[in-house]
């Protein structure tokens, strides 16, 4: 989570374009990919295939997949305030335990079901707060 943010911070304050520093992320991580993959080919552990078969095509695919909602994340992230992207964080979280307790039927815990409304509360009362403040803010 600390580390989300200070992603977070990094890509609302760098001077360039949201698709441009999506970029600039892509490049420098792909040196050490490159390397990691060229050594698990090295060693026949790579899950790569050189006939590109389908599951090539398909763990190739997954970069597109995986782009496409970061760069809205990155486009989205340059327009609102840090304040509502860190909120906004605590959605993805919550829907996958929703899914996880009413559709999958795991267990609901005694200690989940104090933390779970404790960290919801304190994301009601930093969100009242904020609300508070926007419209003293407004009518000032």
């Amino acid at each position: 989570t600390v580390s989300w943010g200070f992603y977070a911070l990094a890509k609302k304050s760098l001077p360039i374009g949201p698709n441009q520093g999506f970029l600039l992320e892509v490049l420098i991580l792909s040196v050490p990919a490159l390397g990691y993959l060229a050594y698990l080919t090295a060693d026949g552990q790579s899950h790569f295939s050189l006939s590109f078969d389908r599951d090539t095509w398909l763990l190739m695919g997954c970069g597109g997949g995986t782009a496409v909602p970061l760069m809205f994340y990155a486009n989205g992230a340059k327009l609102l305030r840090l304040s509502t992207i860190s909120i906004l964080q605590y959605i993805a979280p919550t829907l996958i335990f929703l899914v996880a307790v009413f559709i999958f039927g795991e267990t609901f815990g005694r200690a989940r079901m104090i933390a779970f409304p404790m960290i919801w509360a304190a994301l009601v009362v930093y969100s009242w707060s904020m609300l508070r403040q926007i419209r003293s803010g407004r009518t000032a």
